[in-house]
């Protein structure tokens, strides 16, 4: 049963709204299984599909990458316990990969109504590819959707929290392709007397008094 509603469209710096519901993992409330942790929620349209399936290859591939940053992973679609567990299992047979990360069960679409992943321009009964990051404050920090026709990208992904957390604990900015180990971007000064200092800061790379790198 769901604890809140959400009506409007759900925007980065939301709070992210909670939930209880059924799992492959069991039954769970969504901000106690997340526990302070980074976490990232995604939904697929359909259990049994093609590209649904190389998603969660990808994903379960890609477990380990995202328990090393400290993030925890949950799927959602609007198929049934059942449904998911078979499907999970059929993964595990055919394409010889554990799905270590729990499933959400949401044939009432309240989980997907509340987080706004049904796109009904697209589809009234079935999720688009949506991505959610939420920081360990609960906050929804990045959000991605994706056409029925493509499936993700999970280096992206990857990407996104790297740039995420890399923000927060260095207190920088990412540029356009960035990938960790590059040098970041500083945030532009505020007041004149910041850009003198900026332009003169031998520690930085300035191309600008507002266009600086820094290594991180």
């Amino acid at each position: 049963m769901t604890e809140l509603t959400h009506t409007a469209p759900l925007r980065i710096g939301d709070k992210a709204p909670d939930f209880s519901a059924e799992t492959t993992h069991g039954p769970m409330k969504f901000s106690e299984w997340a526990g302070g942790n980074w976490v990232v929620l995604f939904s697929h349209p359909a259990d049994f599909t093609p590209v649904c399936t190389t998603e969660f290859v990808g994903f379960a591939e890609r477990a380990d990458a995202f328990a090393k940053r400290g993030v925890k992973l949950i799927g959602n679609s609007v198929d049934s316990i059942f449904s998911h567990i078979a499907w999970v299992r059929d993964i595990e047979k055919s394409h010889n990969v554990k799905v270590p990360f729990p499933v959400i069960a949401d044939l009432d679409q309240k989980v997907a109504r509340l987080w706004g992943m049904v796109h009904e321009p697209t589809s009234a009964t079935a999720t688009v590819r949506c991505v959610f990051f939420i920081d360990p404050k609960s906050v929804v920090r990045a959000i991605i959707y994706y056409p029925m026709s493509c499936g993700r990208n999970m280096d992206e992904i990857l990407r996104v929290v790297d740039a995420l957390q890399t923000a927060d604990e260095k207190g920088v900015a990412t540029p356009a392709n960035w990938k960790p180990g590059e040098d970041c971007i500083m945030p532009p000064p505020r007041t004149q007397q910041d850009a003198e200092k900026r332009v003169a800061d031998k520690s930085l790379k300035v191309t600008d008094w507002y266009y600086s790198k820094k290594p991180v």
